[in-house]
């Protein structure tokens, strides 16, 4: 577990999963939209994202925390392990209205209302980009990479762990427990 993509809907907890998988693991932590976003809230060229991104990859060890669906399968090709944050869109409208007014390190800006063409994407995310997410997911499952989904918390693929969990909310504490598990068996030097 050297090579992390931590993906879901905005306001899942994605941010303070890779975070906690950070201060875990001491693995670099890169956030996409601190490479999208601009601090004036413009973006860069797709161009300079992707040169971005690609420069990111080739590197031995990190967590990216984003989704940017346009440009997961590259990353999907590079990760070795996977956790999708799949939680109801309540808990994600939830998750993302809570952290309005409040200076994160994952964007460049602190968000002061809850945006609403935002909030009809994550209303929209498990219609329009779940799909394909878990698409991408299985067409890039195979060959031992390994793949935790906290939709019932049930490791989707990989690792030679097939253990379920039966919580059905799915939870970032018992994903982080797994992540814990899985540190224990690989550590970050191999």
């Amino acid at each position: 577990m050297k090579r992390i993509l931590v993906i879901g809907c905005p306001g899942a907890g994605k941010s303070t999963f890779a975070r906690a998988l950070r201060d875990r693991t001491g693995l670099p932590l890169w956030y996409l939209d601190q490479i999208w976003h601009r601090p004036d809230r413009t973006t860069i060229s797709r161009a300079e994202f992707d040169a971005r991104l690609t420069g990111l990859l080739r590197g031995d060890a990190w967590i990216i925390d984003g989704n940017y669906l346009r440009a997961l399968e590259l990353r999907l090709r590079a990760a070795d392990t996977v956790f999708l944050l799949d939680y109801p869109t309540g808990v994600c409208l939830e998750g993302a209205r809570a952290r309005i007014g409040t200076k994160r390190e994952d964007l460049p800006w602190v968000e002061e209302e809850f945006d609403p063409e935002f909030r009809q994407w994550i209303e929209d995310f498990s219609r329009d980009q779940l799909p394909e997410i878990r698409r991408l997911l299985e067409q890039y499952g195979e060959g031992g990479k390994c793949m935790f989904s906290t939709a019932g918390l049930k490791q989707m693929t990989g690792c030679g762990h097939s253990r379920e969990y039966e919580k059905r909310r799915g939870n970032a504490p018992l994903l982080f427990y797994c992540a814990i598990w899985m540190t224990a068996q690989k550590s970050p030097s191999g």
